[in-house]
């Protein structure tokens, strides 16, 4: 569990990413908290040069189709970098561990099987308030955290 700020970063330290593109796709499951994440993402990489119009954002149900929802956006769209943004709380059942295996594999999937980088923003936390506390709350947002990953990873990518 994160104990320091998710958003702190160094702007200097990061790459020139101008006139890259990137996407989002969205869990809409626990908006609160999504949306959070994704105005964090939006937010940090049009403060390090990317231009609004290179910023595509989609939307699906939960966090288990955001594999889907990324595996269309890499075939059809041409982006340097994909950020999945989603939110799993644990609750009194065990579909919280099939959910985030599923999740996290086929995230891990989509980095092997294409040549475009795809960013695990999926909160997975015990509460709702360990997921507030992450999505721009006391511990930050790590959806900023994810976006100066999709930015380093996407001019990895192009050397």
């Amino acid at each position: 569990m994160a104990t320091t700020d998710l958003s702190a970063y160094d702007k200097d330290d990061l790459p020139n990413v101008k006139g890259f593109r990137f996407g989002i796709v969205t869990s809409e499951w626990n908006p609160e908290i999504t949306e959070n994440l994704t105005l964090g993402a939006i937010d940090t990489l049009l403060d390090n040069g990317v231009a609004e119009e290179d910023i595509i954002t989609w939307k699906v149900p939960g966090s288990f189709e955001l594999i889907y929802g990324c595996k269309k956006m890499l075939e059809s769209r041409n982006v340097d970098a994909i950020i999945a943004i989603g939110n799993v709380i644990q609750g009194e059942t065990k579909h919280f561990d099939f959910v985030c295996e599923g999740v996290t594999q086929g995230i891990k999937d989509l980095n092997i099987q294409y040549n475009t980088p795809t960013i695990f923003c999926v909160l997975t936390d015990n509460t709702k308030q360990q997921s507030l506390d992450r999505s721009g709350g006391k511990l930050g947002n790590k959806g900023i955290e994810c976006a100066v990953a999709a930015i380093k990873m996407a001019a990895l990518n192009k050397r």
